[in-house]
């Protein structure tokens, strides 16, 4: 059983007690979560296969979640659903610990929060945007386009590009 306030602090002292080639599988399922301070997510979903190798624990993950974005054209909220895969080693010995650097706590509990939060913030965009063709807001009057027409127009000679045309009529 896991501890409701560290849902992702998994105790696998059985498994490592067991033959080469081993696995259990952790599911996991929230319908709201907050991974470290910065990270909500919805919807949470996934699994956890862990396995005994000869140089320790190797944790398989599969997950999936929405979480809240701010779109960066018309600075509205949306929900973004995003998934990932994991693979780590948590290493019995310092000499067979992988470039993550996980090694197994004497105590046999791994907390897979951190590296979850790590593969869950690079599957949110750089620059969120609500949907493809979103029209952002109005540069004159901040109007969010996609809701109404606040009639301002960009006249082209107000555009970055505009000098580049002269380019293609010569």
């Amino acid at each position: 059983m896991t501890d409701p306030h560290r849902p992702f602090r998994l105790n696998v002292g059985f498994i490592v007690h067991q033959e080469v080639g081993y696995h259990h599988e952790f599911p996991f399922e929230f319908e709201q979560i907050q991974i470290a301070d910065d990270l909500d997510l919805h919807h949470f979903q996934g699994t956890a296969l862990i396995g005994r190798t000869p140089q320790g624990l190797i944790v398989r993950g599969k997950f999936k979640a929405e979480t809240s974005l701010e779109c960066m054209r018309c600075l509205s909220t949306f929900e973004q659903a995003i998934q990932w895969e994991m693979t780590e080693l948590y290493a019995f010995k310092k000499k067979s610990v992988s470039e993550s650097e996980l090694l197994l706590p004497e105590d046999a509990h791994i907390d897979l929060e951190p590296i979850t939060r790590e593969y869950a913030l690079l599957e949110i965009p750089i620059k969120p945007v609500c949907k493809p063709d979103c029209k952002g807001l109005c540069p004159e009057c901040g109007e969010d386009l996609n809701l109404v027409d606040c009639g301002h127009r960009r006249l082209a000679e107000e555009s970055p590009f505009s000098a580049l045309k002269d380019l293609l009529n010569d």
